[in-house]
């Protein structure tokens, strides 16, 4: 057995069932070792995309998930979604045929791309040594929750493994759950004792369930209100208490709400500039706590009043100490009333500015709400339009929502909600992009209609890249470069075997409600001309911090 057949098999053995990539010669053998083992295997059209994809779907579905890419370009094409796969902490192996001959044209310094993108960098040196690398890779990517890139030289793909594969293969864990130290989770406990309006703020550490039922109990205790920075929206859903997202995206009222808290608490959360609009969401009086199992995530975008070390669940267990009367804390008559009224960006009344040529995304998006099944799972791209979905789709939990958002690149939309929709296969996926991000990401319209997912994919069509239109516009500047005549999106996809639509007005989405009522034989394109005379809400507070 060739090492490349060895490391691929000890991979599935070792628990990959999902491996995502572009093949080329110096991946082909190790790829369909993977797939003779038994895993999935999902070819995209740009290694970009299938970077994305196995992205998205290691965040949704929680499981080992494996990129396969050739040697040198094959790398280089899939480096931005590596790089937000490795700022997000993303869990995934990237497996890259590595060329090693001096001349090659394919030579590129792969380890030395890999830590700049902040991945861990491996390599897989001798054939003796070949699936023991392979799987401490794999373990390594689990364990620390890091996108690890392991390099497979050509020359000893070739060689023969001499141990083959082990029959003992062990399945990787995640890290060990942190126990918070007893004192920092009393003086936690004293701060929630002491608090009058208490907020938690929830983020990527606490998506899990026994996080969440934890969280509420414990907010139920305290009457806190309950957030989530944007990867985690859905956490709370279905408490009425629940403010969504805190941060550029929250409602007026959620804003209002977190701004006039006296105790903040970010649990497994950040805090950085987007969670809390560069600090202007933290009120000037308000105490500050952060618990994550990271100690170096303490203070990293802002400073904090105690610091707690440990796991989310176990922490919050930790701090709700004995049964006692539960205190009223944020949870008024009147702040229940405001919520039920006003708490979601959708029921905030608005003009809507649309035209007989272009419609309001504000009423688009609340339309799109109640036209597409409940049970969704929402990826969007990057953007001046990117607030709409992300504020004013509702979504059923944490796993109906990917947001890729730690790199801010456009066009990685589409093969996000593809990885999403793979691994949710129970949820319509939709797309929601902006018509840059779905020119750039247009090759994987092929890989929604191969792989045959009933996917919608909504594009904001306002013929050119609307944040830039709209930060450098009012100043005089010349926009010539950012916007762009405009193009049939409808008739784009309906070349790779979409159902499209265009709209331009809300009696337009009748051609949606028609697709989701009927048979969804084929995926659906709505192409949306969006009005473009202003910004997004919150465009002015994410500028703020370039």
């Amino acid at each position: 057995m060739r090492v490349a057949e060895a490391v691929g098999r000890a991979l599935v053995a070792a628990g990959v069932g999902q491996v995502f990539g572009v093949v080329g010669s110096g991946n082909f053998h190790v790829t369909n070792a993977m797939v003779a083992a038994g895993a999935r295997f999902v070819a995209a059209r740009h290694e970009g995309g299938a970077a994305t994809m196995a992205d998205a779907y290691a965040r949704t579905s929680g499981a080992p998930t494996v990129l396969s890419l050739h040697q040198g370009p094959g790398l280089t094409n899939a480096l931005t979604g590596i790089t937000e796969a490795a700022k997000s902490r993303t869990p995934l192996l990237v497996l890259a045929a590595e060329a090693t001959a001096p001349h090659s044209n394919f030579r590129v310094g792969q380890t030395e791309l890999a830590r700049a993108v902040g991945a861990v960098a491996a390599r897989v040196t001798s054939a003796d040594a070949a699936v023991d690398q392979a799987l401490a890779a794999l373990g390594r990517a689990v364990a620390e929750r890091r996108t690890v890139l392991l390099n497979l030289p050509l020359a000893v793909q070739e060689e023969q493994a001499p141990g083959g594969v082990p029959a003992d293969i062990a399945t990787p864990r995640g890290p060990d759950p942190v126990e918070p130290d007893p004192r920092r989770a009393g003086e936690l406990a004293d701060l929630l004792d002491a608090a009058g309006r208490p907020v938690f703020v929830a983020g990527r550490g606490a998506r899990t369930p026994g996080a969440r039922d934890a969280l509420l109990e414990l907010a139920d205790r305290h009457g806190a209100l309950l957030a989530t920075s944007a990867v985690a929206r859905g956490l709370f859903r279905g408490s009425a208490w629940s403010l969504d997202v805190s941060g550029g995206f929250a409602s007026p009222l959620a804003a209002d709400l977190i701004t006039g808290a006296d105790l903040v608490v970010g649990w497994g959360c950040s805090l950085t500039g987007w969670t809390t609009r560069h600090g202007a969401l933290i009120g000037p009086g308000a105490r500050v706590a952060q618990v994550d199992d990271d100690p170096t995530a303490f203070g990293r975008h802002r400073p904090v009043d105690l610091a707690v070390t440990g796991d989310v669940e176990r922490t919050a267990r930790r701090a709700g100490r004995a049964p006692g009367a539960r205190r009223t804390g944020y949870r008024t008559p009147a702040v229940a009333a405001a919520l039920a009224a006003r708490g979601r960006w959708r029921d905030v009344p608005y003009e809507d500015e649309g035209t007989p040529e272009r419609i309001d995304p504000r009423t688009l998006s609340r339309a799109l709400d109640d036209i597409l099944p409940a049970e969704r799972v929402i990826g969007v791209d990057s953007g001046n339009f990117m607030g709409w979905p992300s504020a004013w789709l509702s979504v059923p939990d944490e796993n109906g929502f990917c947001f890729t958002q730690a790199f801010q690149s456009i066009g990685l939309g589409l093969a996000t909600a593809i990885g999403a929709a793979l691994a949710r296969p129970d949820r319509l996926p939709v797309a929601v992009l902006g018509d840059g991000g779905a020119l750039m990401g247009a090759a994987e319209l092929d890989t929604v209609r191969r792989l045959g997912l009933p996917m919608v994919v909504v594009v904001h069509n306002d013929d050119g890249y609307g944040a830039e239109v709209h930060h450098f516009g009012p100043d005089g500047c010349a926009l010539d470069t950012v916007t762009f005549p405009e193009t049939d999106l409808a008739a784009v996809a309906r070349g790779y075997g979409f159902e499209a639509v265009t709209v331009r007005t809300p009696g337009d989405l009748a051609a949606v409600e028609a697709w989701v009522a009927g048979e969804r034989a084929a995926p659906l394109l709505v192409d949306a001309k969006v009005t473009r005379e202003h910004g997004a809400w919150w465009l002015e507070e994410a500028f703020r911090g370039h």
